[in-house]
Formats: structure tokens, C-alpha cells, sequence
């Protein structure tokens, strides 16, 4: 079984120059809108497919990178300066003779497949005239697409070189969608020499129940008689289907039907599939199914897995080492590799964590608890007159024995990151030293330098003595005031946030974080 080693996109969708390196087993996409994650998908389907027909419906003006075209434009506008379009895959090192050369934009002798659009060369005197006009407009209808092995020699999808499907969630409901996947799954399993006898077989079945069951009621009409369609648009592959217990698939609900597609293709993983992509598999799954399927993606083997997600728990869970993720404002993919072990098997182990929001955030206020999260945009609001939203940043609760495991992440990442955090009588343990390898330019740890002010209620309290006393005086029966805030800190933090948030003042520490983040 072979599988894609790397992808390199030109003129792509979004992306004017991408190269992308992949794991042979697991790849997890993750990125926030926009970032390119359905375009890489796109653009392996496209290219090991070898359809021609189904890129020439397609609009090519949607394919192409809209800055090549832009820049094109407002150019010279020379024939040979026209912008080509390619796809390019690098499978693994197997020297297949049908594949191995050097037809790749590296040069360099290797397996591999390359889908190209580019101008017509035997049209290039009609192109260079309508481009050399002041109101040209692209000629994209004087492209031609080529599928070509890194040999230079032509291919189709007839010859599947790797065996793949494509799944994508979130079109689970289209009749059409199901369709293409029944068939793709049909033609990944059946083996090549079966597949003209099963068709033949088919066609005669129905001819026998034509001239069997439906003779004698045809004898009984004139020159109109019942039959039954037979040709290429009713034949073996436009009616099969899959069922689960007798039930048709497509009378299954949505997430039945994500669930199905997915863990039926996972289990011809060892068999006939090579490379299987599936997009947002979380869609219209419930928490305990995505569990489920999570365990079917770990235990399948043999195939390789490409992922595109925006669930915090499936990126968790598959491992943080697998994912590559993909920036909106950048061509530059990062892979995450380069973690440690420990800190990816924390996130596997992790219950409710915000992994995935974390990476994809700009500023992040990364807090201990419940309390600090309940009134952290209160006190953003108070400190800032703004919103944590409009601002780009996110607050994270992760409890004081996590900072290090997305501080490690953020280091990686350059995620500008504010820690705001209790000093447990010791800031210069537990606030400075502590962190010392972690802290940069866009890490900074917060704290209270004063001993005495050992936790957040009590640097609250300071903050707000008399505002707490009115409040909280009689319900602390033998506690005192502090005492009761700090055996009730989530209860405390909301019925301040409720009756009094615009009029709290901010601690010292904690306003100090927001204007780092806003600096």
C-alpha cells in the first residue's frame, strides 16, 4: 500500500505556493476559516482522481489563485507571463516505472502525479490578442487541463494509482453526495477483473426479469411494452447502496449517516483503501459518536488518514503531534511535531480542554479557575471600555497545573499569551522560577509580588473591601467575609458579576495583563 508523502499547490484556491509534508498514517488539518483545510482536501481528490470531466463542469475561475490573476492584470499582460495552476503528489519511494521521473517543479526523480491548467498553447495567438486588449478579462476559457505522472506520460481514472475516498460531512444529507460515495467505496473494494462480469451479470438479471415476470403482462399490450432501463445511467453502480440491518443508508439520520460513511470506509483501511480524507467528521455527531469514531480512527491501520477538523476533542485525542495547522493570513503551514511526548498525552488525557481553541487564538487570558473566568470580561470591559471578542482575545480556564502544557504550545505557536495567576505565598517560586524557560516576547506570567495577597478573592476583596462587605456580610454566618469568599468562589464571583460587575475595581495584576495584551 502506498501513500502521500508530500503536496505542493500553485496558484491553488488560496494558496499561491503551498508545500506540505505528510505522516504516513495520521494527519489532523487544523486552521480557522479560510484557512485551506477543504483546498488541500480539494486538490488531493482532484488530482488522484484523474477526472478530467469533473474539473471541466467545475469553475475554473474558483480554482485559480486570485492574487495570480490580479497581479496578471494589472502587468504588462505578456503571453508568457500567463499564471499556470498545478497540483502536484509525491507519493512514497516505490519506483513504479509508470510514475517515476521528474516532471515536479523540484526537479527531482521520484513517484508521483501532477494535475496541471494551463494556456493552450495551440491557441496562443487568439490568447495573446484578447489580453493585449485595454478591457481584457482573463482567458480562462483558453486553458487546457492535463493530468500527467511525474514519468510525462498521460493518466486517467481508470488507473487508480492510490486507492481513495473522500468524505465530506458536511454534505452528508445530499442524495448526490451519498451517491458518489457509494460508488467510490464500490470501486475502492471491488477488485478490476470482477467489476465488467458484475455489470454484465447485472444487465442480464434484468433482462431475465424483463422476459420472465413482466412476458405475460406484455402480451396482453400492443406495440408498448414494460422494460426495464438499462443503460448507463440505470446500471450497477447508480443502484447500489449501502444498508446498516437492512436499512438504506440514506434512510438513516445525519449523523447516523457521517458515523456509517466514516466507520465503513476506517474498516476497508487494511484492505483496499490507501488514503482515506475525511472532512469535519464532528458534523451532526453527538459527543458520545465522536468518541466512538475517534476510537475506530486509532485503532485503523493500513491506510493513511487525513483529518480537517474543528473539534477540540478529535485533535486531542489523535494526538497533537499529527496536526499541521493552517493559517487565513499565512502560506506557511506549521506542524506541530515538534511537541513532547508528555504534553501531547496530556491533551489525549484531558477532560473539557480548549486545546484547539488555544492554537487557533491570537491573545489568549489564560486563568485558574472558574471564579477568574466568570468576571475576566467584566474586568476587560471595565479596564478597556471594549469586549474580549471585538479585541481578538480568548480566555482560557485551565486550572494552575496546565499553564505549562499550552505555554509549550504557545511557544511554539508565537501565541501572544497573558497568565494570570494566584502566587500560593510564594511568587518567586511559584510565579517567576517556575516559568523561567517559558516566558519571551509573547509570554508574560502576572502575578502579586505581595505574599500576603496569596490568591485571586483575596486580591479581590483588597480590591473591593467595602463593596463585599455590604454584600456578603450576612450571609458568612461565623465565616468573615473573606472566609466566606473563598469557600464559595464561583457563587462569590457570580453575584458580583450579576448586581455590581460595572462597578468592581480591577486588581492591579490582572489590569496590568489586559493592557499587555492590548499593547
Amino acid at each position: 500500500m502506498g501513500y502521500i508523502r508530500k503536496i505542493k499547490l500553485h496558484n491553488f484556491r488560496r494558496f499561491q505556493n503551498l508545500s506540505l509534508e505528510f505522516n504516513d498514517n495520521l494527519n489532523v488539518l487544523i486552521g480557522d476559516n479560510e484557512s485551506g483545510k477543504s483546498t488541500i482536501l480539494e486538490a488531493i481528490n482532484i488530482t488522484l482522481s484523474g477526472k478530467r470531466k469533473k474539473i471541466e463542469t467545475l469553475d475554473l475561475e474558483g480554482k485559480f489563485n486570485y492574487e495570480a490573476i490580479r497581479n496578471f492584470l494589472a502587468s504588462e499582460r505578456k503571453y508568457e507571463d500567463l499564471p499556470k495552476l498545478f497540483i502536484e503528489i509525491y507519493f512514497d519511494e516505490q519506483n513504479n516505472y509508470e510514475l517515476n521521473g521528474k516532471n515536479n517543479s523540484d526537479l527531482i526523480e521520484c513517484d508521483g502525479l501532477k494535475f496541471e491548467c494551463r494556456p493552450n498553447v495551440e491557441l496562443s495567438k487568439e490568447i495573446a490578442e484578447i489580453i493585449s486588449s485595454d478591457d481584457a478579462i482573463f482567458p480562462f476559457e483558453f486553458y487546457s487541463i492535463n493530468y500527467m505522472t511525474f514519468a510525462e506520460d498521460g493518466y486517467s481514472g481508470y488507473k487508480k494509482y492510490l486507492n481513495h475516498i473522500s468524505i465530506d460531512h458536511s454534505q452528508i444529507g445530499s442524495g448526490y453526495a451519498i451517491r458518489e460515495y457509494i460508488k467510490d467505496m464500490y470501486y475502492s473494494t471491488i477488485i478490476e477483473k470482477e467489476k465488467p462480469k458484475q455489470f454484465n451479470e447485472y444487465r442480464k438479471s434484468k433482462n431475465d426479469f424483463t422476459n420472465i415476470h413482466l412476458s405475460e403482462m406484455n402480451s396482453r399490450l400492443g406495440a408498448y411494452k414494460f422494460s426495464l432501463r438499462n443503460d448507463s445511467k440505470s446500471n450497477l453502480e447508480t443502484d447500489l447502496t449501502i444498508v446498516e440491518g437492512d436499512i438504506d443508508i440514506s434512510n438513516k439520520g445525519k449523523g447516523l449517516q457521517c458515523f456509517i460513511k466514516t466507520a465503513f470506509a476506517l474498516s476497508r483501511a487494511n484492505d483496499s483503501l490507501d488514503v482515506i480524507m475525511i472532512e469535519e467528521p464532528e458534523n451532526h455527531l453527538s459527543h458520545v459518536n465522536v468518541n466512538k469514531l475517534i476510537n475506530k480512527i486509532i485503532e485503523s491501520a493500513g491506510a493513511q488518514i487525513i483529518i480537517s477538523t474543528h473539534s477540540n476533542m478529535i485533535l486531542s485525542r489523535l494526538n497533537l503531534r499529527k496536526a499541521i495547522l493552517l493559517n487565513s493570513s499565512s502560506q506557511e503551514p506549521t506542524l506541530l511535531n515538534t511537541l513532547s511526548d508528555p504534553t501531547s498525552k496530556y491533551f489525549m488525557k484531558a477532560p473539557n480542554n480548549n486545546v484547539l481553541n488555544y492554537i487557533l487564538s491570537k491573545k489568549v487570558l489564560l486563568v485558574e479557575g472558574d471564579a477568574e473566568f466568570i468576571l475576566m470580561e467584566q474586568f476587560y470591559n471595565n479596564t478597556t471600555r471594549s469586549q474580549l471578542s471585538l479585541d481578538d482575545i480568548h480566555i482560557i480556564s485551565v486550572g494552575g497545573t496546565s499553564f505549562k502544557r499550552y505555554l509549550e504550545l504557545g511557544r511554539l505557536l508565537n501565541i501572544k499569551t497573558a497568565v494570570i495567576r494566584d502566587n500560593d505565598k510564594n511568587y518567586e517560586i511559584n510565579c517567576i522560577q517556575n516559568y523561567e524557560e517559558y516566558v519571551n516576547d509573547h509570554i508574560k506570567i502576572f502575578y502579586v509580588e505581595d505574599n500576603t495577597k496569596y490568591t485571586f478573592e483575596k486580591c479581590l476583596y483588597d480590591s473591593n473591601q467595602q463593596l463585599c462587605e455590604d454584600k456578603f456580610s450576612r450571609s458568612r454566618r461565623t465565616l468573615s467575609v473573606l472566609e466566606y469568599m473563598l469557600s464559595n468562589k464561583a457563587e462569590v464571583a457570580f453575584n458580583l458579576l450579576e448586581e455590581n460587575g460595572p462597578n468592581l475595581i480591577v486588581p492591579n495584576y490582572i489590569r496590568d495583563a489586559i493592557l499587555w495584551l492590548n499593547a
